[in-house]
């Protein structure tokens, strides 16, 4: 079946999308594969992690080795008015990390002797793995996790790691920490702008490394979640 890449909900079709109580076996409509879910859309469309998120990782690498700012928010909205970013989905995982590197290089930051792109590869491997929907389902909001994954390369942390295994384990933390007091429905934007907030100041406190940020951040979304908080959300502007 061929995607219509509706921005939010079902990229098929448009229609909301429901989650049930327990797993069963779906198949994905545009690869045909077979996968173990509890999502699909009400007109019973169903798309794998991988079908959803690859078009938008393709625009997320190409846009953060082609870009010279210094500013994550910046370069997060850029790639978030790409059509082929959705409202919600596991592309966010990517971009938190792959965004966070670009601004320190361009600020830079090095991670030794590596190229960006070398890096940004690592971080979209590792991405990949962090399937959609954990924020509900593992209790582990999938931008934090993003933010780990940068913690983790630039620090150089390793399961064997002392000090730096720690340093992005509690980097995580506290963007679950903030995620977790704006509470629910998710919200894979305004998340992916929490993160990126901790991490600006993070880096600056303990990498010595400036990035820049807009004077106020202001979310264009809100038109395509259904779900969004509107005044208690930080990011949201009438």
């Amino acid at each position: 079946m061929q995607r219509q890449d509706h921005k939010f909900d079902c990229l098929i079709c448009g229609s909301p999308l429901v989650y049930k109580d327990g797993e069963e076996q779906m198949k994905c409509v545009i690869c045909g594969n077979t996968f173990s879910s509890n999502c699909a859309c009400e007109q019973g469309h169903y798309i794998c992690d991988k079908c959803h998120s690859q078009p938008g990782m393709v625009v997320i690498t190409a846009e953060v080795l082609r870009t010279q700012s210094k500013d994550p928010f910046a370069i997060a909205m850029k790639i978030m008015d790409d059509p082929h970013i959705h409202m919600h989905g596991p592309e966010h995982h990517y971009l938190v990390p792959a965004v966070l590197l670009a601004a320190y290089y361009n600020a830079g930051g090095r991670i030794g002797e590596r190229t960006l792109a070398d890096v940004v590869e690592v971080a979209r491997l590792r991405a990949s793995q962090v399937p959609g929907g954990i924020c509900g389902f593992w209790g582990c909001c999938g931008a934090a996790v993003g933010a780990g994954i940068f913690t983790s390369l630039i620090s150089g942390a390793t399961p064997l790691a002392e000090e730096s295994w720690g340093e992005c384990n509690a980097v995580t933390a506290k963007c679950l920490e903030l995620i977790a007091k704006g509470g629910g429905p998710r919200c894979c934007k305004r998340d992916c702008f929490l993160a990126l907030a901790v991490m600006r100041k993070y880096l600056a406190e303990h990498y010595d490394v400036q990035l820049e940020k807009p004077e106020r951040i202001v979310c264009h979304y809100v038109q395509y979640n259904r779900d969004c908080q509107e005044k208690k959300c930080p990011f949201y502007q009438v």
